[in-house]
C-alpha cells in the first residue's frame, strides 16, 4: 500500500514524540548529552503550536513526520523570520528506505510554493547520512553554519523555489 500523508491530529502526540525519540536514536553516543535531547526529542509534537505537522502513514502506521513551518512564524535566530522552514523530519526505522523522507520534504516544499515563498530553508547535521545527501539530490544548498546542538555540528540549507 502507498504512503499517506496527513494533516496531524492531536491524538498522534504520543505516537509522534516516540517516533522522534527513535528516529534519532541511532546518533544518540554523538550527541554530548543524548538523555538531555531525547527529552528535547520526546516533545516533538509541541512542534504543533509553531508549524503545521503533517504526518505519513504507511499500511494503517504512523510512519514519519515533518513540521512546516511557514513565512513570518516565530523561528530560531538563524533562520530569516521571512523563510519557511522544514522542521524535525523524522521516519520510523522500520519505515526507512521507503521513500517517506523525500515525500515529507516535497511536502513542505509544495507548502511553501502554496505560500507564494522564493526559497525554504532547513537545519540538518553531517551526522544525517541519509537526509543531508538526500536534501543536497533535491537542491539545498549550504548557506552557514549554526551553533553546535549538544556537541553535534549543524548548518543552515537552503533551496530556491521555481514557481
Amino acid at each position: 500500500m502507498a504512503p499517506i500523508l496527513r494533516a496531524y491530529k492531536a491524538g498522534d502526540a504520543p505516537v509522534l514524540d516516540r517516533l522522534a525519540v527513535a528516529a534519532f536514536s541511532q546518533y544518540g553516543a554523538l550527541f554530548s548529552d543524548w538523555p538531555a535531547m531525547a527529552r528535547a526529542l520526546a516533545c516533538h509534537a509541541a512542534l504543533a503550536a509553531k508549524a503545521e505537522i503533517i504526518v505519513a502513514e504507511h499500511d494503517g502506521e504512523v510512519a514519519g513526520s515533518v513540521g512546516y513551518c511557514g513565512p513570518g512564524r516565530p523561528k530560531a535566530a538563524y533562520f530569516d523570520e521571512a523563510w519557511p522552514i522544514i522542521r524535525m523530519l523524522v521516519v520510523a526505522p522500520a519505515a526507512r528506505g521507503l521513500g517517506l523522507g523525500r515525500l515529507l520534504s516535497e511536502a513542505c516544499l509544495d507548502a511553501a510554493r502554496r505560500d507564494g515563498a522564493p526559497l525554504i530553508a532547513l537545519h540538518t547535521s553531517p551526522i544525517m547520512t541519509v537526509a543531508l545527501p538526500m536534501y543536497l539530490r533535491m537542491g539545498f544548498a549550504w548557506l552557514k553554519d549554526v551553533q553546535p546542538i549538544h556537541g553535534v555540528p549543524y548548518a543552515v540549507y537552503t533551496k530556491q523555489l521555481d514557481s
